[in-house]
């Protein structure tokens, strides 16, 4: 299988100044590991979505982060990330409703 396009991560984020890019490369970072955990082989649904699930918890954390750099994530942000989730879940064919894989999300 083709690995996940890097330039689908977190498009529309790294477009908007209100989102610093150092703290969206954070993010980022969070969602390329999952990418290769689904990468590394055969995985349940309940696993899948328990990384997911590690993932939100952790950009959770980075709110005061952002707050800490005038920013904050918010709807676009909510939307980006939730977009990059699609796109990863599409690309690896996994069935988990997007909202569901980021169910964790304090944003």
């Amino acid at each position: 299988m083709e690995k996940f396009d890097e330039k689908l991560y977190l498009v529309d984020m790294y477009k908007d100044p209100y989102f610093p890019n150092h703290l969206v490369d954070k993010v980022k970072v969070l969602l390329v590991n999952v990418v290769e955990y689904l990468e590394s082989g055969e995985h349940s649904i309940g696993d899948i979505q328990l990384k997911f699930d590690e993932m939100t918890d952790s950009i959770n954390e980075l709110q005061a982060d952002f707050y800490e750099d005038d920013s904050e994530i918010e709807t676009a942000a909510r939307d980006s990330i939730g977009e990059t989730v699609e796109e990863i879940l599409k690309h690896y064919n996994i069935r988990l409703d997007t909202e569901e894989a980021i169910r964790n999300r304090e944003w």
